[in-house]
């Protein structure tokens, strides 16, 4: 389209995630059908198989190599996509995270913003107005229990959760993106202000964020959608993506 700009998406993404880089280009792919600005996507990846604490804070020492690695092709903004990671390393590490690795960005001359996942659903449900949610996660019970704490610790409550119980992250990324919408039909939904439909980057789900929504009349969301959500106000676009929940309908 005449006139478009191009942003360069970057993503620092685990070694065994298979989602992020299919949902986030997805979601700005149709926004391209309605807004003239093209998006491509770079990718930089952290070594991780198993979902545990141990491997979790192993791979985020490996996230300052992306974010330089990222910047030396001078994307416009980095997703770090991994969301139990950076909860898993403290209460509020998000913003640690995105301050220091914007920070290596701007000292290999190439400064960009940094959204963590996991800040982006903090952001994404601050705007949404909510206070009460339940969640669906991939983890075994005690990382969703970690995923809570950290949550709540933002100003949130948790009314429900459901923990599919699943340790090999490639196996999670194997989930079928419709299942989302059966499974959280199980998760109490009186008196709650929005459902988190995946609280894990690697768990498919993006097909079933508009039908939940439209089942339960409440603003629904997943990591990847208040990734790019995020992604979107930092560079200063738009985030009116339709068909993907409340989220990305524009008002927020």
């Amino acid at each position: 389209m005449s006139g478009s700009r191009l942003y360069r998406i970057g993503q620092i993404v685990p070694s065994s995630n298979t989602t992020m880089e299919t949902e986030i280009p997805a979601i700005l792919r149709a926004r391209e059908n309605s807004e003239p600005e093209r998006f491509t996507f770079h990718s930089s990846r952290m070594r991780m198989k198993k979902v545990t604490k141990e491997e979790l804070a192993a791979m985020d020492g490996d996230s300052d190599r992306c974010a330089l690695e990222l910047s030396d092709a001078r994307v416009d903004v980095l997703g770090y996509a991994c969301l139990v990671a950076i909860m898993s390393m403290g209460r509020g590490y998000h913003r640690v995270s995105e301050e220091r690795l914007h920070g290596r960005t701007a000292e290999n001359g190439a400064p960009a913003p940094v959204v963590t996942s996991a800040g982006a659903l903090v952001e994404g449900l601050q705007a949404v107005g909510a206070k009460k949610i339940s969640i669906l996660a991939p983890y075994m019970k005690p990382l969703t229990q970690l995923v809570i704490d950290y949550i709540e610790n933002e100003g949130f409550e948790v009314v429900d959760s459901i923990s599919l119980e699943i340790a090999d992250n490639v196996e999670v990324g194997r989930q079928d993106p419709l299942a989302p919408a059966e499974i959280t039909k199980r998760l109490k939904t009186a008196g709650v202000d929005a459902i988190i439909a995946s609280a894990c980057v690697q768990m498919p789900s993006l097909p079933s964020i508009q039908p939940i929504e439209d089942r339960v009349g409440l603003p629904v969301i997943s990591s990847s959608v208040a990734t790019t959500y995020v992604m979107l106000k930092r560079l200063g676009l738009s985030t009116a993506v339709p068909g993907f929940g409340s989220l990305l309908s524009g008002a927020y």
